[in-house]
């Protein structure tokens, strides 16, 4: 009756070296401001992204790129050296109301390889995820981060939450997510301001989320951003052989990130989640046939699953 409880302590002893690991005192010789170039493509407020870290390319928000090799094989990998920010808009109904999704999704070269600290999520082409959720009078809710494999998932009410909607118990202050400590609630004043997402280098967990102005933004080093639609990830241009998908299209992979495999994740928490692809980034927002699931339980998988909203919500406590 009790063989789960070994499987589960193997896992919260993973999550607190990680966790100890990534709150290790770094020193980092630049920061940059990665923020859209152009006029926003939803209402604010829009996320702008402070990197630390910024000499290393495996820090760097880029776009996602195809390359043909012999043989008819591939190559996907991410361009650190062109920013890019992919975005969509997703509305979605409860029995309270409608609401609409603005969803930010960017990508990175890898999390790379490392023993001391020890980095559970090391790989390729990792990616992480705000989700900006507005009511009917656009405006904005909820924060919602996670990680493209749908790890270390954060949901953050705004200011203009009613507090009917909170789960119960909601903590005043702030919130631990795996090791990171982030607000329990997010201010944004009139016209919304901007989210700033503070990204932990090499593990690209999110460190810190604060509401800010533009003028606020003012002292960092900017970054340009171009913004393309999160669809495109489903059409990358691939030279002569014409388009490919980030994602693999076949079973067992498919709705994975190509490249992606984590190794480290496989080995250590494939068996406890019943997923020898655990890790793995994977499609947000698409046909829903392999599950953006954000609890390691197996028999959570569906309800935990970020691709149906509402039930998403409902999982975690929240009554919009």
């Amino acid at each position: 009756m009790n063989s789960w409880r070994p499987g589960l302590l193997l896992l919260a002893l993973i999550a607190l070296l990680a966790g100890c690991a990534g709150q290790q005192q770094l020193v980092h010789e630049e920061t940059r401001l990665v923020a859209l170039a152009g006029p926003p493509p939803a209402p604010a407020p829009w996320p702008a992204f402070l990197l630390p870290g910024w000499q290393q390319p495996h820090n760097r928000i880029g776009q996602v790129r195809a390359r043909p090799l012999r043989g008819g094989r591939e190559r996907i990998y991410v361009d650190g050296a062109r920013p890019l920010i992919y975005h969509a808009t997703m509305p979605f109904a409860t029995a309270r109301g409608r609401y609409v999704n603005q969803v930010y999704r960017v990508h990175f070269p890898a999390i790379p390889f490392s023993l001391v600290p020890f980095h559970l999520s090391a790989g390729r082409n990792v990616g992480l995820l705000v989700v900006i959720t507005f009511d009917e009078q656009q405006l904005p809710l909820l924060v919602t981060t996670v990680n493209g494999c749908g790890c270390y998932v954060a949901i953050i009410p705004t200011n203009f939450l009613p507090a009917a909607a909170y789960p119960p118990d909601w903590p005043a202050l702030s919130q631990e997510v795996y090791g990171e400590t982030l607000p329990a609630r997010l201010t944004f004043g009139p016209g919304h301001g901007r989210l700033l997402v503070t990204v932990r280098p090499e593990t690209h967990r999110v460190q810190a989320l604060a509401g800010t102005t533009a003028a606020d933004l003012a002292s960092f080093f900017l970054v340009a951003a171009r913004l393309q639609p999160l669809a495109s990830l489903t059409r990358l241009p691939l030279g002569p052989a014409g388009e490919t998908s980030f994602y693999y299209q076949s079973w067992p992979l498919r709705g994975h990130v190509k490249g992606g495999v984590k190794i480290w994740e496989s080995l250590l928490l494939g068996l406890i989640s019943l997923d020898g692809l655990v890790g793995m980034d994977k499609e947000y927002g698409g046909s829903g046939a392999n599950p953006f699931y954000t609890s390691l339980k197996p028999w959570n998988r569906h309800a935990s699953d970020m691709n149906d909203f509402p039930r998403f919500l409902i999982f975690h406590g929240w009554r919009l």
